[in-house]
């Protein structure tokens, strides 16, 4: 994800915005991912007006230091555009640390108890932040983004889980190979 794609799009749809706003709907919009830390927030900033896809709208003084306030570009709006149509590539590497702990910890122990030890509580951990965002689900008060974000990641989270669940089944063989 493009911290700098999703702020042009937060400028797009509002005009005109301070950077604790822009933070404010970043964390509010994008229910499940990260909140966006204020130093990112203003060297993101930073960078966009440098590239011209924002510039400074207004200065304000209240009771503090002064807030600027940002507006998007026409170059901002072309990136911005660029991106969104623009399809999220496949991962071509994985990237997840849950299969380099088991590489690495078939790799680095004299047997496999580690590497099925940590896929057992991996599991553990899974199923229940299954149960949370189930909850979330079911719960009736969540809004249609809460619902979104449950369902992305219970997706994400039962892929795991049929990968761990292969590869305990591969587990002997895998070892066997990483080891030679």
């Amino acid at each position: 994800m493009s911290t700098a794609h999703v702020l042009l799009g937060v400028l797009a749809a509002q005009g005109v915005s301070h950077g604790y706003e822009l933070k404010r709907e970043h964390d509010r919009r994008l229910l499940g991912v990260r909140p966006l830390a204020f130093g990112q927030l203003y060297t993101t900033l930073a960078r966009m007006l440098r590239d011209g896809y924002i510039v400074e709208a207004a200065h304000q003084r209240v009771g503090g230091p002064d807030r600027v306030a940002y507006r998007l570009t026409p170059e901002g709006r072309t990136a911005l555009d660029g991106w969104l149509s623009r399809a999220v590539p496949p991962a071509v590497h994985v990237s997840g640390e849950l299969f380099v702990k088991v590489i690495v910890a078939l790799l680095a122990t004299p047997d496999e108890a580690t590497a099925r030890s940590y896929l057992a509580a991996q599991r553990a951990a899974h199923l229940a932040r299954m149960r949370e965002l189930t909850a979330v689900k079911t719960g009736g008060g969540a809004s249609v983004t809460e619902l979104a974000a449950a369902d992305y990641l219970l997706n994400h989270l039962d892929a795991d889980l049929r990968w761990m669940a292969i590869t305990v089944d591969r587990i002997g063989q895998l070892r066997a190979e990483v080891r030679s």
